[in-house]
């Protein structure tokens, strides 16, 4: 019998996949917020859509199967006020739909499947409610705002009861200040494009995480950002990617973490969690 039991467990594990190295997301959280941490974190662009449409169910559900640490995901809000998860003002390129969303009842919208290489899928575009209900008790999530309808995406957060996991991410800094008024419990990513904007940031919302980018990702930014204890997001969206890709791992591991970035966001998230494994930077 306990041969048997055995036997079963270790098919289980087989067909799971990555998926029991995962860690639950209050591990995610404790690391993502200390400060001391030497581990670098993984977000998931669009979540993992390799395989699967961008910003989609299975997307989603890939990323948290993957052990993915960051879930980044688009919302934006229908005319009649339903947040939804889509990064283009348009459904044009990613649905078998044209029009600007924001226009849009969610009821056209259901009328609607996305498009995978071209190609229409059966899946539809997810709401925030059921982006967030997957992403519960799994992963954190970062909501990058493409819409200024932010109590609509709070009222969704707080129906949800994931206050606790979703990251808020825009250059928008009245938006961010307005959900930072709503609740200053919220964990905030401002995007800044400098130096001083960095400063600006961390002085206006003592924020949990700064987003950079290559242009200014020097030492002197890193060390103003982690003095602060923030961590330092990085993207590895377009060559860096690329160089995974390719096999060049040394080079593009060189770029991200050459001055201290901590958080890098990836179209390429079981390619650079299996390289940040095998160096020791993630858990």
């Amino acid at each position: 019998m306990m041969k048997k039991q055995w036997l079963w467990w270790s098919m289980m594990g087989l067909s799971m996949g990555t998926v029991w190295g995962q860690r639950n997301v209050k591990d995610i959280k404790k690391d993502f917020l200390n400060p001391k941490s030497t581990t670098v974190l993984v977000a998931s662009h669009r979540a993992a859509h390799n395989q699967f449409p961008e910003n989609s169910i299975p997307a989603i559900k890939e990323a948290i199967r993957l052990g993915v640490d960051i879930l980044e995901i688009d919302v934006k809000v229908t005319s009649d006020g339903v947040p939804v998860i889509m990064h283009d003002g348009t459904v044009n390129r990613t649905t078998t739909g044209k029009g600007k969303l924001e226009e849009m009842t969610f009821a056209q919208l259901n009328q609607l499947f996305l498009v995978e290489n071209g190609k229409a899928t059966t899946e539809k575009i997810p709401t925030l409610e059921e982006a967030l209900l997957l992403a519960k008790g799994h992963i954190l999530v970062d909501l990058d705002l493409k819409t200024d309808k932010m109590d609509a995406v709070l009222e969704v957060i707080q129906k949800t009861k994931t206050e606790d996991i979703v990251i808020f991410f825009d250059s928008d800094y009245e938006i961010l200040k307005y959900v930072d008024k709503k609740n200053k419990h919220y964990m905030m990513m401002p995007r800044a494009h400098s130096l001083s904007e960095a400063d600006s940031a961390i002085a206006l919302f003592e924020p949990e995480i700064v987003h950079i980018d290559f242009s200014f990702y020097t030492p002197e930014v890193v060390g103003t950002i982690k003095k602060h204890s923030s961590r330092v997001w990085i993207n590895a969206l377009g060559p860096v990617d690329a160089a995974l890709r390719a096999g060049k791992t040394d080079e593009a591991l060189g770029q991200l973490l050459k001055h201290g970035a901590n958080v890098v966001q990836t179209d390429e998230p079981e390619l650079l969690l299996k390289l940040l494994k095998e160096r020791k930077i993630h858990l």
